[in-house]
């Protein structure tokens, strides 16, 4: 049987192509969930018999908004606000059946975005 494009469902399990890899950003407010979801998800993968690669710290990125304190004059007297995203990425080498059968079935802390490649 032929692997068709990325997958091909057998029996309950998924068959992936052996020079296929998944990649996994997260993105988070909060770097503690954010950590917490990036050991979830590579304690999975290895459990599963997959290589791993990561959690690779990207670049935080910083939203900074500044506004005035005053509703009506001093237009020198300012607030500045940020918000930082932080970012991590977890690659899987050669995943199994197995290894994407787990990580559907896992459950990841809210306020994390998880955006997913093959």
């Amino acid at each position: 049987m032929s692997v068709h494009r990325n997958w091909a469902n057998l029996g309950g399990y998924f068959l992936m192509a052996k020079s296929q890899k998944i990649r996994i950003r997260l993105k988070a407010y909060d770097h503690k969930a954010l950590d917490q979801s990036a050991s979830k998800i590579v304690e999975t993968a290895k459990r599963t018999g997959a290589q791993v690669s990561g959690p690779i710290p990207l670049p935080t990125e910083k939203n900074i908004y500044t506004i005035l304190r005053s509703p009506h004059i001093n237009k020198d007297s300012r607030e500045q606000f940020e918000m930082r995203t932080h970012k991590r990425l977890v690659d899987i080498l050669e995943p199994t059946g197995k290894t994407v059968d787990a990580l559907m079935r896992l459950d990841l802390p809210a306020g994390v975005d998880i955006e997913i490649k093959l």
